[in-house]
This record gives structure tokens, C-alpha cells and sequence, in this order.
């Protein structure tokens, strides 16, 4: 339905007055400018356009970008179609998202191949997009290698845990081996005494012997004075 002769003025007013607060620099009053022209008419391509230039020049890229995109839908006019995929380039570039810059700015030159400016940012957009791409290659790796060291020095923990528990292990069986040994050789021979017992007796019959050798040399030191005193008599 084609618009009343009033919307249209309004619409062509609103963007003059953008236009020129966007010359002026001053992009917030352009901004409020150019939404009001899309209010009556949501599908101005000049508007759709100025917009997204507009929140470009703010550094709000990633709106820029949407607004651009959305601004397709209503360009009709080649020179508007090259000015909204050229700075949706220029946004995507700003986003470090260099694959969707290349796309665009490739669209661009299917508009308008002799355009420099266009050439030149995809060439770069090319570039940096190559760069990126290794960059993560080289991240990629690292993380591969980071792991591996990782995997490697948790294998080489737990081996050692293995063979430290192997060892206690080992210990453990041996001195219930020892033990069960030991019992063994009690139950085979009941009537064999251990050093230790062995040690206790023999102490015990020194000390005997002792006493008893002490006791003779009583008894003979008493007879030789029993002697001595009857021969003086």
C-alpha cells in the first residue's frame, strides 16, 4: 500500500535532519533522527542504511552489523546495497570476525569491483583471518601438548603409587610368611626351646655352678681350720 503524502514528507524530513546531524558528528540526535523516519516508514533503505552507519560510528558494532543486514530486506538501489555490504565488512573487521568480513566485502565487489577501499579491506580481512586461523592452530597444538604432559605425569604418578602399594604389599606377605614359618617350625618341633629360653637356662645353671663351686671353698676353708686348731692342741 503505498504511503500517504504525509508519511513520506515526514520520512524524507526526518532523514535530512539525520544526514545532517550525522555531518555534524553528532550521531546520537541522527540516531533519534533516523528511527524516527523508520517509524513511518520501516522500510526506508536510506534510513535502514544511515542507521546502521550511525551505530557504527557510536563503536556499536555488533548492532551496526544487525542493522545493516536487516537493512538488505529494503535496499533496491545498487549504490546502497555496495554501502551496506561494504560497512558491514568494516563491522565484522571491528568484531575480529574475519571469515564474515571477507563474505561481505566479496559481496561488495560483485557491486562495485573497481572500488580501492573495498579491494584493499578485503585483502587485509584476508590476511588476518589467515593469521587467525594458525593462531588457533598453534593454540590447538599447545593444548594437545599440555595434555599429553598431563596424561603423562598422571600415568607416571599413579605407576608409582601402583608400585609403591606393590611393594607394601610384598612386605606385608613376606612377614606373614616369616610368621607363619616361625609357627610352623613350633608346631614341628614342641620340645625345641628358643635362644631365648635357652640363654635363661644356661644363666641359670652358671649361677648354680657358682653357688655350688662357693659352697666347696666353705667347706674346705672350715676343715683346714678345724685341722689347725687340733694340731695346736
Amino acid at each position: 500500500m503505498p504511503l500517504l503524502a504525509s508519511a513520506q514528507k515526514n520520512v524524507r524530513k526526518n532523514v535530512r535532519e539525520g544526514n545532517s546531524q550525522y555531518e555534524k558528528e553528532r550521531y546520537s540526535e541522527a540516531d533519534v533522527a533516523y528511527r524516527k523516519a523508520l517509524e513511518e516508514n520501516p522500510n526506508s533503505p536510506e534510513a535502514n542504511v544511515n542507521l546502521a552507519n550511525t551505530m557504527y560510528k557510536q563503536n556499536k558494532f555488533k548492532e551496526a552489523a544487525e542493522q545493516y543486514q536487516a537493512a538488505f530486506r529494503s535496499v533496491n538501489n545498487p549504490e546502497h546495497a555496495f554501502s551496506a555490504w561494504h560497512n558491514l565488512g568494516n563491522s565484522f573487521m571491528q568484531l575480529k570476525d574475519y571469515a564474515k568480513s571477507v563474505g561481505a566485502y566479496k559481496q561488495a565487489l560483485k557491486i562495485n569491483p573497481s572500488d580501492n577501499e573495498t579491494r584493499y579491506n578485503l585483502a587485509l580481512a584476508q590476511a588476518l583471518l589467515k593469521n587467525q586461523q594458525n593462531q588457533n592452530k598453534n593454540k590447538d597444538k599447545n593444548k594437545d601438548k599440555d595434555k599429553d604432559k598431563k596424561d603423562k605425569e598422571k600415568q607416571k604418578k599413579e605407576q608409582k603409587e601402583k608400585d609403591k602399594q606393590n611393594k607394601d604389599q610384598q612386605n606385608k606377605d613376606q612377614q606373614n610368611k616369616d610368621k607363619q614359618d616361625q609357627q610352623k617350625q613350633q608346631q614341628q618341633n614342641p620340645n625345641q626351646m628358643s635362644k631365648e629360653n635357652a640363654k635363661q637356662m644356661l644363666d641359670a645353671f652358671m649361677q648354680d655352678e657358682k653357688g655350688t663351686q662357693d659352697r666347696v671353698k666353705q667347706m674346705q676353708l672350715k676343715q683346714r681350720q678345724q685341722r689347725k686348731t687340733s694340731k695346736e692342741w
